[in-house]
């Protein structure tokens, strides 16, 4: 993940934007932020690991979050990777 970005997308209904964004390296969906109305914050969470998520006062803050938690995440297996090439 270290030369791939993630391209956030703000998902929505007929048009109609909502407060949740996905986001995506390539085809693979990676992460997702969303407005959680009861506690008014961002939560942030991956499908890549069922116990991992955090929240932040603002969208840009849960997604930098993500980011970071994913980037850090992935390092855990680079060996992996190199060894297979």
């Amino acid at each position: 993940m270290s030369n791939d970005t993630i391209i956030w997308t703000q998902g929505g209904i007929s048009e109609v934007p909502l407060q949740r964004f996905t986001g995506r390296v390539g085809a693979i969906e990676v992460a997702t932020v969303e407005y959680d109305g009861s506690n008014r914050l961002w939560t942030w969470w991956s499908p890549l690991a069922e116990d991992i998520w955090g929240h932040a006062q603002e969208p840009e803050a849960a997604k930098q979050a993500a980011e970071l938690w994913l980037r850090n995440w992935l390092e855990n297996f680079l060996p992996f990777f190199e060894a297979g090439r």
